[in-house]
């Protein structure tokens, strides 16, 4: 009778599986056994599978650690396998699978699966990272308050295009150590489209924020736009870098979400001091042409001030009869 055999981390990750049609199998550290363990913990002769005809026995062969079915603290001696058994060696577990075991439904293929593919063609990771580097570039100049060259704006322009490549080829190279697809350039290329939204979209806040002064409740609706581009991004690499359920990926998500801006949030709540003697004021400064409101002339802007005055004298005198 068949069986497979899985060498899984204790995360249940899966390392190596073999697959064997004889009636006798051993597993330890020697190199003369069928299935070869390198952990120093387990002995060189460490577990013994035996095919009686109608089952399958495992038997610790008297190792210094023992073998222990999982969730179990007694030592493996001539167990009957049943599929799905993972038993614990050394540091090392192992799983027994036969062939009729279960497995889990199959996931079905995205439909957006053809626009992750199109953001790893080279022409597209090329075009999204030279549009990052021109508008970082743009964003150096602007808060340079002294003249610069080109070739003092490229160097920390590359810089930061280069420094944000460390997250998509960070999230590859776990992806590649969990035994995942690394996909790297399929991450590289999501990655840099969303830190371009990101951008824009930090733009464009700045332009409403120039347009809306003081309305509260439309830079708390803009504040929302980047947590969401964030979500997207992480969700997204997790569905190209690492096989989740929808429910986990979204919790993941959702956890880094709230460690990047909820961890900067803090970390500027801790800074601010509880009374500022000198207080910052936004001194943004655009052309008229980001002006989305006709501003108003000296007269109308004075009369309205006028009016806000004999308002607030008004309710002042109100106040001082009761």
């Amino acid at each position: 009778m068949e069986i497979i055999i899985e060498e899984i981390s204790h995360g249940h990750k899966l390392l190596s599986r073999h697959k064997f049609a004889s009636n006798n199998i051993s597993i330890g550290r020697g190199y003369d056994n069928d299935i070869i363990i390198s952990d120093p913990h387990v002995c060189a002769d460490h577990l013994q599978l035996h095919f009686n005809g109608e089952h399958w026995l495992v038997n610790d062969q008297g190792s210094m650690n023992g073998s222990y079915l999982e969730d179990s603290k007694d030592n493996v001696i001539q167990h009957q396998v049943h599929s799905g058994d993972i038993i614990t060696i050394g540091k090392s577990q192992v799983r027994f699978v036969f062939p009729s075991h279960p497995v889990s439904e199959s996931i079905a293929i995205s439909p957006f699966e053809g626009l992750i593919n199109l953001a790893r063609h080279p022409m597209v990771v090329a075009l999204s990272m030279t549009l990052f580097a021109f508008i970082g570039g743009w964003i150096i100049n602007l808060n340079n308050v002294n003249e610069v060259s080109l070739t003092q704006i490229l160097v920390p322009t590359i810089g930061l295009t280069l420094g944000f490549a460390l997250w998509p080829a960070g999230i590859a190279l776990v992806s590649h150590l969990t035994k995942h697809d690394g996909r790297f350039w399929t991450q590289m290329g999501i990655s840099y489209i969303f830190f371009n939204l990101m951008w824009l979209s930090d733009i464009f806040e700045n332009i409403v924020h120039f347009n809306t002064s003081s309305n509260a409740s439309m830079l708390w609706l803009l504040a929302i736009v980047p947590l969401l581009l964030a979500f997207c991004l992480f969700w997204l690499n997790c569905y190209v870098g690492f096989h989740m359920t929808l429910k986990r990926r979204s919790f993941v998500s959702l956890c880094l979400v709230l460690l990047l801006f909820g961890g900067s949030f803090i970390v500027q709540l801790s800074k601010q001091p509880d009374f500022n003697p000198r207080p910052q004021f936004d001194t943004t400064i655009m052309s008229p042409a980001f002006l989305f409101t006709p501003s108003s002339d000296v007269e109308s802007f004075v009369s309205d001030s006028a009016k806000l005055f004999e308002k607030v004298t008004k309710e002042a005198a109100e106040d001082n009869k009761e």
